[in-house]
């Protein structure tokens, strides 16, 4: 580690702690070369979940264009927007814990997760959803699956 004031290279640390409930370490540190006292923070470095597409494309996963995606689905619905921040999150927080040693996820498990959700919260949002999920091409298809939706209630 590299001193801020004089860039000597060799330190002494004097106090370590944990922070952020345990998931990082703050350490005191003291040049041995000017003596000038400094802080830094250790954390596990996690890879960046990414998505798998359809199309065999890889993306980061994106909270908030999961959150937009829900949000558009929901447009102009009774569903607060609190209520599409949990759904958004409590997705997330599946998907990062069901990850287990794979840093990729298929986009295909996070629509049926959304489409699960929306099912029980509206079924027009749901449908909405739905439509553009499962890339319905004509009016038998939305009936299909409103035909569909009405069976399983």
């Amino acid at each position: 580690m590299r001193c801020p004031k004089c860039a000597g290279e060799r330190d002494k640390v004097i106090d370590s702690r944990t922070v952020r409930g345990g998931d990082a370490i703050r350490r005191r540190r003291i040049c041995l070369k000017c003596g000038h006292r400094f802080t830094t923070y250790e954390s596990v470095a996690v890879p960046a979940l990414q998505v798998l597409k359809r199309d065999q494309r890889r993306e980061d996963f994106d909270p908030d264009k999961l959150k937009r995606s829900i949000a558009y689905a929901v447009a102009k619905r009774p569903v607060p927007p609190q209520q599409v921040e949990a759904i958004a999150e409590d997705i997330r927080r599946e998907v990062e814990e069901e990850r287990g040693t794979e840093d990729l996820v298929p986009s295909t498990v996070i629509g049926q997760k959304v489409l699960k959700r929306l099912e029980t919260l509206d079924e027009v949002a749901y449908l909405r959803y739905a439509s553009i999920y499962r890339r319905f091409r004509d009016a038998a298809q939305f009936f299909s699956e409103i035909e569909n939706l009405i069976g399983r209630q």
